[in-house]
């Protein structure tokens, strides 16, 4: 069986504002990873790249529909993939409500209660970068973690 993390925060942007954060090469950097070798579009697979860290995975971008919903597979590369589903909800003109769900972990793993903290952490730390970035400007919370 599957198991879900969620994850899900308000952003003081509209949709088209947190949307192209994401999608667009040049804005990823201030927020999440160091660079994105394209533009995200339905069916591409995207390179991210954390030269932090010396490390890089690729994306499979499975739906995209403009300032609403991006899908994507990750970690196959690893024999551990899993299914990201960020759905993006205007609540007014100026704020969005952003929902990261990522599936395909399994219930059976042993390390599964561990991986869950590890990704919901992950999520929760890259949204709080994502509105930094987005309300105030602040790129320097990227990669700053210290494990």
């Amino acid at each position: 069986m599957d198991t879900q993390v969620i994850t899900k925060m308000k952003i003081v942007k509209p949709a088209a504002d947190v949307f192209e954060a994401i999608v667009d090469p040049e804005k990823i950097g201030g927020f999440w990873f160091s660079s994105s070798s394209e533009r995200w579009g339905q069916g591409k697979t995207v390179v991210l790249r954390y030269d932090e860290y010396n490390a890089e995975g690729a994306i499979k971008v499975l739906e995209l529909e403009e300032n609403k919903k991006i899908v994507f597979s990750w970690g196959a590369e690893q024999s551990e993939g899993s299914l990201v589903t960020i759905t993006l909800t205007e609540l007014d003109d100026e704020s969005t409500k952003i929902e990261v769900v990522e599936s395909g972990l399994k219930e059976d793993d042993p390390d599964v209660v561990q991986k869950m903290m590890g990704q919901k952490e992950g999520w929760v730390y890259t949204l709080t970068c994502l509105k930094a970035y987005l309300e105030n400007d602040i790129n320097t919370l990227r990669a700053s973690l210290i494990h």
